[in-house]
C-alpha cells in the first residue's frame, strides 16, 4: 500500500489505504492494553520476544516474565496468511544472515535498556509518555547515521528465492513451541511464586495480532523506514507512523489507559540520556539489519529466512539482557546496561563505516 514510487500510485490511494491501515493497527494495540496487556505495550517485538525467551528457558529470572506471547505468533502468521492468499508467498534467503543475527542481538539489548522496541516507542508517544518524546531524537539520530552509511554503499544484502522449507522453518519451530506451551512443557507465567505478566486473553491477543500482521505486511510498515523519511522527501511511512500513533492514542485516552506526562509511566524510566542513546543503538542496528524488530517478524512470516535470523538475534538479546543485568526497570538503567549501549554503538558505527568504505572503494575501482 505504501509504495515507494509515486508513479505507481498517482492518485495516492495506496497511501490513503496505508494510513488507514496503520490507524487500525494503532487502535488494535490500544485495545490489547485495554484487554490486559502492559501499559503502552499492545505489541512490542523486543519485549515480547524477551518474554518468549523466558518461556524457552533461556533465562530464569525474574520469574514473572516467562510467557509465550500470542502476539508474536499473530504477527508472523498474519503476514504469512496475507502473502499466501495473494499467491505471493516466497521463501527467500542469501543475504548477510550473520549480520542480521548479530545486530538483532544488539537491537534486543538496546530496546530493553530503553524499555521498548521502536514499535512500542510509537505507542509510548501515542500514550503521551513524555519520556519517549524526550528520547525520540536519539532514535532519529541513530537512523540518520545508518542512512549516511547506506548512501555511501552499505547494504545488508539482497535475498534470493529459496526452497519453501527454508522460509517455513522458523514459523514451523514457532508452531512447535506453541504446542509445547499448551502442553505445559515450557516455562509458564507466575512460576516460582512470581506474579504472571500483564496480558490480554490469548484468543484476543492472537486475533488482533493476526489482523495487525496482515496490515503490516500489506503496508510494508517499518519504524526504521519511517525514521529514514525524516531525512528524505518521501513522507508516506512517516505519515503512517503518525496515523498509528493517533489510533493508539485515541483508544488509550478514551479508555483511561494513558498516563500523560513524565512521572509514573508504565514500564518506563527517566534516565533520558540513556534512553536516547539506547534508541540510537536500536535505530542504527535496525538499518544495519534491514528493519525494526516488528518488521523482522513480518518478513519472517513472508518467507524471509534471513529476517528470521534477526528475530532469533532479538530473542537471544532479550535473554542476555536479563542474564547479565542489562535490562532497565522503572527505577532506571543499570551500570551494565549503560556499558552495553556504549559498546554496541561503537561496534555498530565501526561495522557500518567499514562496510560502506569497502563498498565505496569497490564502486570506484
Amino acid at each position: 500500500m505504501l509504495r515507494a514510487d509515486p508513479k505507481c500510485d498517482p492518485e495516492g490511494k495506496g497511501t490513503r489505504y496505508g494510513i488507514l491501515a496503520m490507524l487500525l493497527v494503532g487502535a488494535g494495540c490500544g485495545t490489547l492494553i485495554y484487554l490486559g496487556n502492559p501499559g503502552n505495550m499492545g505489541i512490542c517485538g523486543a519485549c515480547f520476544l524477551r518474554d518468549s525467551a523466558g518461556a524457552l528457558h533461556l533465562f530464569d529470572k525474574p520469574a514473572s516474565l516467562p510467557y509465550l506471547r500470542p502476539e508474536i505468533f499473530g504477527v508472523v502468521f498474519g503476514a504469512l496468511l496475507w502473502m499466501a492468499i495473494r499467491g505471493k508467498w516466497q521463501a527467500r534467503s542469501g543475504s548477510h544472515a550473520a549480520t542480521r543475527f548479530f545486530f538483532g542481538i544488539w537491537m534486543g539489548i538496546g530496546s530493553l535498556v530503553f524499555l521498548g522496541c521502536p514499535f512500542r516507542m510509537l505507542q509510548r508517544l501515542g500514550g503521551l509518555d513524555l519520556t519517549a518524546w524526550i528520547a525520540l531524537p536519539g532514535f532519529i539520530a541513530g537512523v540518520g547515521v545508518g542512512l549516511y552509511f547506506e548512501k555511501r554503499g552499505y547494504s545488508v544484502g539482497k535475498t534470493q528465492a529459496a526452497p519453501a522449507p527454508v522460509g517455513l522453518l522458523f514459523p514451523g519451530l514457532m508452531l512447535l513451541a506453541g504446542v509445547l506451551w499448551f502442553q505445559g512443557q515450557l516455562a509458564g507465567p507466575g512460576q516460582d511464586g512470581g506474579p504472571p505478566p500483564p496480558h490480554a486473553p490469548w484468543m484476543y491477543s492472537l486475533g488482533i495480532a493476526l489482523v495487525a500482521g496482515i496490515l503490516l505486511s500489506a503496508t510494508r510498515f517499518c519504524a526504521v523506514t519511517a525514521g529514514r523519511q525524516v531525512f528524505l522527501k518521501d513522507r508516506r511511512m512517516l505519515l503512517a507512523s503518525l496515523a498509528m500513533l493517533i489510533g493508539f492514542g485515541l483508544v488509550v485516552l478514551t479508555t483511561g489507559k494513558a498516563v500523560p506526562g513524565i512521572e509514573g509511566q508504565p514500564l518506563a524510566h527517566t534516565d533520558h540520556l540513556w534512553s536516547a542513546l539506547a534508541l540510537a543503538l536500536v535505530g542504527l542496528c535496525g538499518c544495519l539489519a534491514g528493519g525494526c524488530p516488528v518488521r523482522q517478524l513480518v518478513m519472517t512470516g513472508e518467507g524471509n529466512a534471513d529476517a528470521a535470523m534477526a528475530v532469533a538475534g532479538i530473542l537471544v538479546g532479550g535473554a542476555l539482557s536479563h542474564g547479565f543485568a542489562l535490562a532497565s526497570s522503572g527505577a532506571g538503567t543499570t551500570e551494565s546496561g549503560r556499558l552495553a549501549i556504549v559498546v554496541g554503538l561503537a561496534i555498530a558505527v565501526v561495522y557500518g563505516a567499514s562496510r560502506s568504505m569497502l563498498a565505496s572503494a569497490k564502486g570506484s575501482a
